[in-house]
């Protein structure tokens, strides 16, 4: 499994409008300013976003972009799912239940099916909050005298 641009800058994004979630509707310049993001990259991602409902959307002079709910309340699994589609390691994973003529003597399903619960586990279990946190405690111990 390989997440692609598009999951990796729609994460950096919505961490950006976590960040700065105090300061009302986040225009997409901006974010691209502090994401080193093509801001036309950004507009392709927003409508993946807007049908979701993660989004709130302001239009004209203090138009802009922020986070539909608090930071906590978005995992990266389920980010990575809107941008990417599956998270599956293997094709078979994307049906349930599995399609495979070969499901039943299949030696390598198992594993596959363990590895996908480990992903799944993992990124279901840290939310936007969670990597804002890290961030902040990383900077916090990052000083010198």
């Amino acid at each position: 499994m390989k997440i692609s641009t598009k999951g990796r800058y729609a994460l950096r994004m919505l961490l950006d409008l976590a960040e700065h979630m105090n300061a009302g509707f986040i225009s997409l310049k901006d974010i691209a300013e502090r994401q080193g993001i093509s801001k036309k990259y950004l507009e392709q991602i927003v409508p993946i976003l807007n049908k979701t409902n993660i989004l709130q959307t302001n239009r004209g002079f203090q138009g802009g972009y922020k986070l539909a709910q608090s930071p906590d309340k978005y995992t990266i699994g389920m980010i990575l799912r809107l941008t990417e589609g599956s998270l599956s390691p293997v094709s078979c994973l994307d049906q349930n239940p599995i399609q495979c003529e070969r499901q039943n003597e299949c030696a390598t399903l198992p594993i596959w099916q363990g590895l996908n619960k480990v992903i799944n586990d993992y990124l279901d279990n840290i939310t936007l909050q969670d990597v804002l946190d890290k961030q902040r405690e990383r900077y916090s111990n990052d000083y010198m005298i």
